[in-house]
Parts: structure tokens; C-alpha cells; sequence
């Protein structure tokens, strides 16, 4: 969804899903940065290379990491799920963007969303597949 703030900057709004965390992702015309829940990208995925480049992968592909400030607000589950749930954020608001970003997009994988959730609990086992210690006698 495309609006326009207080200033007149226009932004690409984007909602990504993964196992329990949802981030509502905001597209601003800027320098690049990364602010999730109010705080830098680095501080809140506490420095770790992995979660920033996956946050920021659909931007590189377009070559447009420079271009656009990524705003958050991600809730539930871990770091994890919250990286890929930008990711997915981020891509569906390139989307928005521009149609034409979408094959690109599309092919590295970015506007999939990852259904593997967590399996439940099944009665007589110790977790969802954990079995408990056989014994003869």
C-alpha cells in the first residue's frame, strides 16, 4: 500500500509472516538505514551479519539498499523469524513499489512465504515426536 507521511515522502507499506513473528514494514525514500521496534537494525539483531543481510536481501537484489529506509514494527516469536518476516515485508513493498521488481523478486525467492511452523504436541509423547524410553520389563 502506497501513502504519504507529514512530509510528503511517499512510502511503500509491506507485511511479512514467519512462524510467529509478523513485522509491518514501511518503505521510506532515505539513506539506507534499518529502524525495527524504534531502534537500529544492528542493536536490535544484536550486530549478527546474518539477520541484517537477510532483512536488507531484497533491496541488494535491486540494487536499491541506499536508496529506501526500512521502518519495522515486528512482534512475536524470535530473531529468527522476525529477519525472514521483514524479508518478506520488505519484497511485498518493493512490490508495491514498482510491478516490475516483482520477477526479480520472485526468482531469488523473496515473496515466498516459509510455511514450516512449529508441530504440536501429541499426547503419550514427550514433545511433537520425542517418544518416551522403551522398556522390555
Amino acid at each position: 500500500m502506497q501513502a504519504v507521511d507529514s512530509n510528503d515522502r511517499v512510502m511503500y507499506w509491506g507485511t511479512g509472516r514467519r512462524k510467529a513473528s509478523v513485522a509491518r514494514v514501511r518503505l521510506v525514500p532515505g539513506t539506507g538505514q534499518l529502524i525495527i521496534n524504534g531502534r537500529p537494525g544492528d542493536s536490535y539483531f544484536n550486530y549478527n551479519p546474518t539477520y541484517l543481510s537477510a532483512a536488507k536481501a531484497p533491496l541488494e537484489t535491486l540494487g536499491l539498499e541506499n536508496d529506501y529506509d526500512i521502518l519495522v514494527k515486528a512482534h512475536g516469536g524470535g530473531l529468527t523469524g522476525q529477519a525472514d518476516s521483514i524479508r518478506l515485508g520488505v519484497a511485498r513493498a518493493l512490490c508495491e513499489l514498482d510491478p516490475e521488481n516483482r520477477s526479480p523478486l520472485k526468482i531469488e525467492g523473496y515473496l515466498t512465504r516459509d510455511p514450516r511452523a512449529k508441530e504440536r504436541k501429541k499426547y503419550g509423547l514427550h514433545k511433537a515426536r520425542k517418544a518416551p524410553q522403551y522398556s522390555k520389563r
